[in-house]
């Protein structure tokens, strides 16, 4: 991911966008390019597996056009970017890797939300060789986290300070006000990675010192955050803290964190689901179509005597009239309801059924909080200065979620499209030329940092 300067690659009258995907993070894109459309002239095709989906984002709109698309299917995604000069994908990450391949051979450029996959980085000389932009990780987690946080960073460097711990957090939430489940908790985003959260194992810096948390250990060895003006989170580590060390220009820091937030008390219950199984992605649950949850749960536990939450309790060592017990018996998951999914993973059945209780009512506001925390020396003082964004959402539809995932995007190819972007190669965004002009528009829709310095000596 070595940044590049790169020559003037294209020319600044592109006018033809390309969104692939139109799901629940695509609405404020899709919004911010159908009106930058508007005031360039530009054509936006948004394509999706439903096009019902994409109908209903792009409306009536005179320069908006949806669009179906398998993007399994070569032959429709070559179409489909053959019209493009710029194609964002919000695809699942897995898939980027063939759009990528398919940009390079039509000559055209990419931006994503997902993290830059090893295979894409691959990429880099054939993109260079043909004076492409590939930018990735250009979203809120990963994205709004990498440029506010280097715009930091590049401040107490220029000012003569040190740096010696950089912590960062992000959690996407349900804000206070609909608040109405005993997990605190409700899905504004992909309802898989939520499942699938932190599996793996957890690597970051402490004094200096590599520390490492297992997925098995991961929720139950939580830490509690202060975030400015909201009160205290439970955060769990990221998975590879470690990895943005040298992007940073943080090589010689002792302390190194990200996280992701969850309201108090997420944790602890989530562990349980870790630890019964549940969120299993590598084998199918024989018949688990006809089998009840109480079925699919009871096949966990050990003996007979007792009830099936006395049984999970005894199992996890907890109590079975405590907050964890509550939580899962909310969950539905001791309930006589069918299952209804053929072949199911463990981590299907829970994803089905959290997107049910889990589910943003019309009305309901998500809210999406991200801190970062530098500690550093400048003169001989210590300091800690701290940068707090929280935003809230206006319904289930335009969501918090939404516009920082998809307006990063959507100003980030405008600047491109309109000539103001001259990098070429496979990126993300930490370079100043890409983060100070793409936050100063953010400003334009609510999206600004609290900013405070406190001397700690």
């Amino acid at each position: 991911m070595h940044v590049s300067l790169g020559h003037k690659a294209y020319s600044p009258f592109m006018n033809r966008l390309l969104i692939i995907g139109a799901g629940r993070s695509a609405t404020a894109l899709i919004q911010y390019a159908l009106d930058k459309a508007t005031e360039f002239g530009w054509h936006v095709i948004v394509a999706d597996a439903s096009l019902e989906t994409a109908q209903l984002k792009v409306g009536n709109h005179p320069n908006g056009q949806a669009v179906w698309l398998d993007a399994d299917k070569p032959d429709y995604r070559h179409d489909l970017i053959s019209r493009a000069d710029v194609v964002i994908s919000l695809l699942p990450p897995q898939l980027h890797y063939e759009v990528a391949r398919e940009c390079i051979r039509l000559r055209k450029h990419l931006i994503t939300a997902s993290y830059l996959s090893q295979q894409l980085v691959g990429l880099r000389d054939q993109v260079e060789a043909h004076r492409l932009l590939f930018m990735g990780e250009m979203g809120l987690d990963p994205g709004i986290d990498h440029m506010s946080a280097m715009q930091q960073i590049h401040r107490i460097s220029e000012e003569g300070g040190t740096l010696h711990t950089f912590r960062s957090y992000t959690g996407g939430l349900v804000a206070p006000e609909s608040d109405d489940n005993p997990w605190h908790y409700k899905i504004s985003w992909n309802p898989r990675n939520v499942v699938t959260a932190g599996q793996g194992t957890a690597q970051y810096l402490e004094d200096n010192k590599l520390k490492y948390l297992p997925y098995n250990r991961l929720f139950q060895a939580y830490q509690l955050v202060d975030i400015a003006g909201m009160g205290s989170y439970e955060m769990y580590p990221n998975r590879d803290s470690l990895l943005y060390r040298d992007i940073y220009g943080l090589g010689d820091i002792p302390n190194l964190l990200r996280g992701t937030l969850r309201a108090r008390g997420f944790c602890d219950a989530w562990a349980a689901l870790v630890d019964i199984g549940l969120t299993d992605t590598q084998f199918p649950i024989v018949d688990s179509e006809n089998l009840t949850y109480y079925e699919w749960v009871n096949a966990y536990t050990t003996g007979t005597r007792g009830t099936l939450r006395e049984r999970l309790a005894e199992m996890l060592q907890i109590d079975p009239d405590g907050d964890v017990m509550e939580k899962l018996d909310w969950l539905g998951l001791m309930s006589r309801k069918k299952i209804e999914l053929p072949n199911a993973t463990p981590a299907l059945i829970l994803e089905k059924l959290l997107l049910d209780k889990w589910q943003l009512q019309p009305h309901d506001r998500d809210m999406v909080i991200m801190q970062h925390e530098f500690e550093y020396t400048k003169n001989k003082k210590q300091y800690l200065h701290t940068s707090t964004l929280v935003m809230k959402g206006d319904n289930s539809q335009d969501t918090a979620m939404s516009r920082l995932v998809g307006l990063p995007l959507g100003i980030f190819a405008r600047l491109v499209m309109t000539g103001q972007i001259h990098k070429t190669g496979v990126h993300i965004p930490v370079m100043p030329e890409v983060y100070q002009p793409v936050l100063e528009e953010l400003k334009q829709y609510g999206v600004e940092f609290i900013e405070q310095t406190l001397q700690l000596n």
